[in-house]
């Protein structure tokens, strides 16, 4: 193809491109600026300076398991500390963290009973509806905004045992945070089930030179659901400490 043609066939495709261009912003731009805003929406941003935890896990495992109870009972004291919980609204150990976060947050020696346990639910046509012990929901239909959402409100993150969800969720967390697309935020991953995956990435990514040592050192394997609390509880204290210094998610990673 000659220079020439190549030139007007480019040109071409920019007039033609033009059109559908302003027409996609005008729809954006409407949907930023419009009235019809979710509830879940409105309340992330009427109260955009709370510190949030979100739990990731199985939907799998259930109440009596005792990776159940370590989940219920972590997002018991992050609720009597008055963090907010944010989860996949779901059952197994999202339900788990939904719950305990309304047991620590109605406990009387509880500091904000103001504290939300927020529910990003998906979609799906074999799985429940949201827990019950959501007090804030909102509905996906794909898995990748949703994702997106995790990462809009996460001021920490806690990887529970669990499946290729968890697995997906992780890295995308541990991803976003190495290309440094969101603050520098703890992620611990809580229980014996991580050993093994961190063996594998020292053995692997790590010793072939595929990972950065420091890209390694953003993660935190604790055994017991009080030393996951330890490490969220110090990154919090920052938090409250230092608020104008405090790198917060919703302006780090906007939707």
């Amino acid at each position: 193809m000659s220079r020439v043609t190549a030139a007007a066939l480019s040109s071409g495709l920019n007039k033609f491109c033009e059109y559908p261009r302003r027409l996609f912003k005008t729809v954006l731009r409407y949907k930023r600026t419009s009235s019809d805003v979710s509830p879940f929406r409105i309340i992330v941003m009427t109260e955009p300076d709370r510190f949030r935890v979100v739990i990731f896990g199985s939907a799998r495992l259930k109440p009596g398991d005792s990776v159940y109870e370590q989940v219920r009972r972590l997002a018991r004291l992050l609720g009597r500390d008055g963090m907010d919980v944010v989860t996949g609204g779901g059952p197994g150990l999202m339900e788990a963290a939904n719950l305990g976060h309304r047991e620590g947050r109605e406990d009387p020696h509880s500091v904000d009973d103001s504290s939300k346990s927020y529910g990003l639910n998906i979609k799906l046509p074999f799985e429940e509806a949201a827990n019950p012990h959501v007090d804030i929901k909102h509905d996906f239909d794909r898995f990748s905004e949703r994702r997106d959402h995790f990462m809009h409100l996460a001021n920490a993150v806690v990887g529970a045992p669990g499946g290729v969800g968890t697995l997906l969720e992780l890295a995308y967390t541990w991803q976003l945070m190495q290309v440094e697309h969101i603050c520098n935020i703890p992620i611990v991953l809580l229980g014996d089930m991580w050993e093994d995956f961190l063996r594998w990435v020292q053995d692997w990514p790590l010793e072939k030179q595929l990972l950065n040592p420091e890209d390694y050192e953003m993660l935190f394997l604790v055994r017991t659901c009080d030393e996951a609390f330890e490490v969220v509880r110090a990154a919090q204290r920052k938090f409250i400490d230092n608020p104008d210094d405090f790198c917060l998610q919703y302006r780090q990673y906007k939707l």
